[in-house]
């Protein structure tokens, strides 16, 4: 089947079978690794050709788990994510460029704190499965890294022996999968 005969297929993330995780390091020597709790995401695509597709992706910031309590509180502070102020990240990406036959770069803009930014993430393609049931699923692991301090998030302390107590780069780390109709 020729990729002008593929099916468009539109998915939303199934959130249960989805993580949207980060690390950044601690003290220079070693790294926090946090997540979103609470997202949604929308996808379009051509089955047999990614490079035209489309993909909306929301969290909530007061969502953050980086189990402790306090540290989560001051992410959500205006220190970092200012959830009050900020309720959502977002990213809405558009085409996806082939590397070979699992990979993929998306290039799309990420806003946070209402600053949106270019950013290009590593997409592994996972595959398309049909469960137990009947639904068909389509499968992704993202990754990126951006910096911190691009999005106004600039707070950081200095150690006493040099450096400083948080990394300006954020590594992104998600598994994806959609549900397809």
């Amino acid at each position: 089947m020729s990729a002008t005969e593929s099916k468009l297929l539109q998915g939303v993330i199934d959130p249960a079978h989805s993580r949207i995780q980060f690390k950044v390091k601690h003290l220079m020597i070693s790294n926090v690794l946090g997540s979103f709790k609470e997202f949604e995401g929308k996808a379009s695509m051509i089955e047999n050709d990614f490079s035209s597709t489309s993909v909306t992706f929301t969290l909530k910031t007061a969502s953050i788990d980086t189990e402790a309590p306090d540290r989560d509180a001051h992410l959500k502070s205006a220190d970092f994510f200012d959830a009050e102020k900020y309720p959502t990240i977002e990213f809405e990406g558009k085409g996806m460029v082939q590397k070979d036959e699992e990979n993929y770069e998306l290039t799309g803009n990420l806003t946070i704190k209402g600053i949106s930014k270019p950013v290009t993430l590593a997409v592994e393609f996972g595959g398309f499965m049909t469960d137990p049931w009947g639904n068909k699923k389509a499968g992704f692991s993202v990754t990126g890294e951006i910096k911190r301090k691009d999005w106004g998030m600039e707070w950081n302390a200095a150690l006493e022996t040099g450096g400083v107590l948080v990394g300006d780069k954020v590594k992104i780390l998600c598994d994806v999968e959609f549900a397809i109709s």
